[in-house]
């Protein structure tokens, strides 16, 4: 199925994506956020995906493997002492 469009709703805290034969599909940001960041420089990987590019996110959460996404991509900064 082809996606026509995918959007961040601000409102709802959800990326909503429309697929072509109709379907809605509305992923909750937050629940998935609670379930798969064990930290907030996870957190603000999936934060920055959500605002900048929601198909990306959509297609990580919904055909990939978000916990395996994020060990590769995230990087910890340790505060300076």
């Amino acid at each position: 199925m082809k996606v026509i469009s995918c959007e961040f709703n601000m409102d709802t805290a959800y990326v909503e994506l429309q697929l072509d034969d109709g379907t809605l599909i509305a992923i909750d940001t937050i629940s998935v956020e609670n379930e798969i960041a064990e930290n907030i420089y996870q957190r603000s990987e999936l934060d920055w995906l959500i605002y900048n590019k929601p198909l990306e996110y959509a297609d990580i959460i919904l055909n990939g493997d978000p916990a395996k996404y994020l060990k590769a991509i995230t990087r910890y900064k340790p505060f300076d002492e």
